[in-house]
């Protein structure tokens, strides 16, 4: 597989950055579409793909999502174009039949709920990443975040399905600049890696 570009490779991750608001640039559901047909390719566990997304684009689900939210990510979640939950199918092992057809019985692999809860935590985080790495490769911001009331919006947005748990929540646009904090601490290798 070829190195991508050093262009390719600033957007993604260099020169990626984390959004606190958005400019007026629309973001369209054939955008959030786009976004899932890339991030679906991110492996998984036997490809068993957790995540289960709601995407909130009308402004009454924006603000029932936000009411639910801590501190400033309320105001953030309200005034973004759309903002994202990334949740979490701890049942997830019933679409083995369809996502890992070539291993028969890979559904009875999952017997331990809290093994699944830990596996789909695992995944749906994984997912999370890939979704902010596709929406930036697509011209997209995002504004990742975790101060909200998990079991308050498992039940606004996943009532009807239970398996269903919320894992993380993002806004989702194009950024504004004037939003963004000074670049933080990335440490070198040897900080945080060891070699065995």
């Amino acid at each position: 597989m070829a190195k991508l570009a050093d262009d390719v490779l600033d957007t993604i991750f260099r020169k990626g950055r984390t959004y606190n608001g958005f400019t007026d640039a629309p973001f369209t559901a054939a955008d959030a579409d786009s976004i899932w047909e890339l991030m679906k390719f991110g492996p998984t566990s036997a490809n068993l793909l957790p995540a289960r997304l709601v995407w909130c684009f009308s402004q009454e689900s924006k603000e029932k999502l936000a009411a639910l939210s801590s501190g400033t990510n309320g105001e953030k979640i309200v005034k973004a174009p759309a903002t994202v939950i990334i949740g979490m199918d701890t049942n997830f092992h019933e679409q083995a039949p369809i996502l890992f057809p070539h291993a028969p019985g890979v559904k009875d692999w999952f017997p331990d709920p809290a093994a699944r809860e830990i596996m789909a935590l695992r995944n749906s985080s994984l997912q999370g990443g890939y979704f902010i790495l596709a929406a930036r490769a697509l011209g997209f911001d995002t504004g990742p975040m975790s101060g909200f009331d998990n079991a308050a919006v498992d039940a606004a947005f996943f009532a009807d399905t239970p398996a269903v748990k919320s894992n993380f929540i993002s806004t989702i646009g194009v950024g504004d600049p004037s939003t963004i904090f000074e670049r933080l601490p990335r440490p070198p290798f040897e900080t945080f890696n060891t070699i065995v």
